[in-house]
């Protein structure tokens, strides 16, 4: 057994950083309300700083192998973090590993409170799928000592392991692949505004720049759907009219602006070319074909977990960043 678990911080530490008791800061585990407002400050501030993680685990199991792997996804809905999570238990199956779901909804805060449940359960490894973390989150990942893999992206600057694709080099061949086409006014059309669909944006905006053309970007916070494809078309037929091209964050948006053009007796590609991202079958079956951008996302699940579970076997990894390659499927929508 070559895990190597760092001790966790225990009540007597977030204790004696405060100077109060140690039933004290037990009284407040149970419910801050059983301490006083002034304290529940404290006692909170110390368990951020130490990065306190509880443990239900029995203290003579805590350095013990849990043979489980935590999964932080920030969609359950979404088919490419279905995809993932097939490929990561290809692998965690061949080794009798368990996986330990939880779901983030692409909130940092959100990530750090299920980060801290499963932390709890005395996991081996983690594998994480956006980069954007709070502080207490990289605190409890360091005192845990579990290894880490990040994935979905293999350019942003990761804590250990990475593995994933070049999300704004993708997005930058599709849009000139549009543009080598003879479609100038190309718009992005983006949900979420999580980590990867603003670097998808950036990239979209750089390619469209680069050869003297005007970026036009019509984003939301709120969930992809087929209907906001829908609604963001509407959007941009009003507000640009002279629109001949949609690049999407994802498939479903393109999928969306795909069927309302052809409600609206839009010619694709004629009138409007459509592309999206991800390439999911569905879009290789409609008429016309989608373009969008095939990204390989069981085989990301499965190299996560294969590199994960070599670490958290004692082995070294020599490459720590795995970037794969996308294709491109031109389809009959560009």
């Amino acid at each position: 057994m070559s895990i190597n678990k760092k001790r966790r911080t225990g009540l007597q530490e977030i204790a004696n950083l405060i100077g109060i008791s140690k039933m004290t800061v037990s009284r407040f585990l149970r419910d801050p309300k059983l301490v006083s407002e002034s304290l529940q400050l404290q006692i909170s501030a110390a368990i951020d700083k130490l990065g306190y993680i509880p443990n239900k685990a029995p203290d003579m199991l805590s350095n013990a192998k849990s043979n489980a792997i935590g999964v932080l996804l920030p969609s359950l809905t979404n088919q490419v973090f279905a995809d993932v999570l097939k490929g990561i238990e290809i692998e965690t199956d061949k080794y009798s590993y368990q996986t330990m779901i939880a779901h983030t909804g692409y909130n940092p805060e959100k990530e750090e409170k299920r980060l801290r449940s499963l932390l709890a359960y005395n996991i081996d490894g983690l594998i994480l799928t956006e980069r954007t973390h709070t502080a207490a989150t990289r605190k409890m990942i360091e005192i845990s000592g579990v290894p880490v893999v990040e994935i979905m992206d293999s350019v942003s600057p990761c804590i250990d392991m990475a593995v994933g694709f070049d999300n704004f080099m993708a997005t930058k061949t599709m849009i000139h692949r549009m543009i080598n086409k003879g479609h100038l006014h190309i718009a992005y059309f983006s949900a979420r505004q999580d980590d990867r669909s603003i670097i998808r944006q950036k990239a979209y905006e750089e390619a469209m720049s680069e050869v003297g053309l005007i970026p036009k970007t019509f984003a939301t916070k709120e969930s992809s759907s087929y209907s906001l494809g829908t609604q963001l078309l509407h959007q941009a037929l009003k507000e640009y009219p002279q629109i001949d091209g949609v690049f999407s964050t994802n498939d479903d948006l393109a999928l969306g602006v795909l069927f309302e053009c052809q409600r609206l007796n839009i010619s694709v590609p004629d009138q409007i070319a459509v592309a999206g991202f991800h390439g999911h079958d569905v879009g290789q079956v409609v008429t016309p074909k989608l373009a969008s951008i095939s990204t390989p996302r069981i085989e990301i699940g499965q190299k996560s977990a294969e590199m994960l579970l070599k670490s958290i076997n004692g082995e070294t990894i020599t490459q720590k960043v795995i970037d794969f390659p996308v294709e491109y499927l031109d389809g009959e929508s560009i």
